[in-house]
């Protein structure tokens, strides 16, 4: 039973250790990041956007497909 309790607890915290130690420490990094990537790889292609997820922390960087379909999420930078 130790043995359980103590593997979660590295888990959680081994989890945690990642998120923190990866992801960006506000917006306006993640944002600055998002549209760094989007104009370096993409340049001033229409197709491309950055957009801002207040619910989940998140900047998304998508690709918006044609024929009205949904937009493809490229890559997540959270904050």
């Amino acid at each position: 039973m130790r043995i359980l309790i103590a593997a979660t607890c590295l888990l959680v915290i081994s989890f945690s250790a990642y998120l923190f130690l990866t992801g960006y420490r506000s917006a306006f990094e993640a944002d600055q990041a998002c549209h760094a990537e989007k104009w370096t790889l993409y340049e001033d292609n229409s197709s491309f956007g950055c957009d801002h997820d207040l619910e989940t922390n998140q900047w998304i960087l998508y690709e918006v497909l044609p024929n009205h379909k949904p937009s493809k999420v490229l890559k997540r930078f959270h904050y």
